[in-house]
């Protein structure tokens, strides 16, 4: 897939389009990207997706944003991986965001991107103030010569799949639903690092995992996938939190076990699958009752993993 920043440079080609945060690509994304493949490929031109960065509610109200489900190269690899030629990410900025739904259509849609066909979520909204709605693209598909349609959202079991649905499951720790929503487990990307060694002299080697999430949505100990590694997908478990009873972190930091593996892994870049939750982080009085803490917890994902 093709990774432009912007749209100032004009498409080389008319697209089939669409346009979305995508945060997550959840079930709902993808099922409007398999569309947008399905459509492009019927006639003969390039799938492309815009999207953002930052989200527009980190723009707004930094404070008040949720946590991203996934980092900008997160959301690209799970884009090309369903088959999409051409992504474009716009840097939200004040002047994007003061741009009204007119400007946008004829400056990004037609001008920038060339959309000859664009679909779009049953409730996308563009534009300063966000004006622009379903209605407004149809009149202006007709006006520049585009075609417009919308994809109904997917309710499963009442719930509508969305960002915020995933992000509400995976913080209140129902993994297996939000894996559901999102049509795999939730998994975060990251490089591995040298720590201070304090697993090892514990008695359980960890993996510290560098990730580029600054509020991860969801914290605490679980059974864990691991892939990236030779041999694998490798089973463990994992913390993600900030180590209250080791020192605090700063910043969330991913530690992983690893069941029945001892190799040197420093620098391996590593997809850590979410799959179920233990329990949630704790700080404990002393190194030793830490450690009597992780048996159990390793002995908890392994008993998962059994049944």
């Amino acid at each position: 897939m093709l990774v432009y920043r912007g749209y100032s440079q004009t498409a080389h080609r008319a697209t089939v389009l669409t346009i979305g945060n995508f945060d997550g690509v959840h079930i709902g994304h993808r099922a409007l990207l398999a569309r947008l493949t399905r459509t492009a490929a019927s006639v003969g031109l390039p799938s492309a997706v815009l999207t953002f960065e930052p989200h527009p509610r980190e723009f707004f109200a930094p404070q008040a944003a949720p946590p991203r489900l996934s980092t900008l190269r997160e959301k690209l690899e799970l884009v090309a991986d369903d088959g999409v030629d051409v992504a474009y990410v716009c840097r939200f900025n004040a002047a994007f965001a003061s741009m009204s739904a007119d400007q946008f259509i004829e400056r990004v849609l037609v001008g920038g991107l060339r959309a000859r066909h664009l679909i779009v979520g049953d409730d996308f909204r563009f534009g300063a103030r966000r004006a622009g709605d379903f209605a407004r693209l149809r009149a202006a598909g007709a006006h520049f010569g585009f075609v417009v349609e919308a994809l109904e959202s997917i309710i499963l079991d009442g719930v509508r799949a969305s960002s915020s649905a995933v992000r509400e499951a995976l913080q209140a720790g129902r993994l297996e639903q939000a894996a559901t929503l999102l049509g795999r487990p939730y998994s975060i990307d990251g490089r591995v690092v040298r720590g201070e060694q304090l697993g090892r002299q514990l008695g359980f080697a960890t993996a510290n995992i560098r990730i580029k999430h600054d509020r991860p949505p969801l914290l605490g100990v679980f059974a864990v996938e691991v892939k990236g590694l030779p041999g694998g997908p490798h089973r463990g478990a994992a913390n993600l939190g900030y180590r209250p009873t080791a020192g605090q972190e700063a910043r969330p930091l991913l530690e992983v076990h690893l069941f029945d593996f001892a190799a040197d892994i420093y620098g391996a870049h590593l997809n850590v699958r979410f799959l179920h939750k233990l329990r949630d982080e704790m700080k404990f009085a002393d190194l030793a009752a830490l450690k009597t803490r992780i048996a159990l917890d390793v002995a908890a994902a392994k008993a998962y993993f059994q049944s």
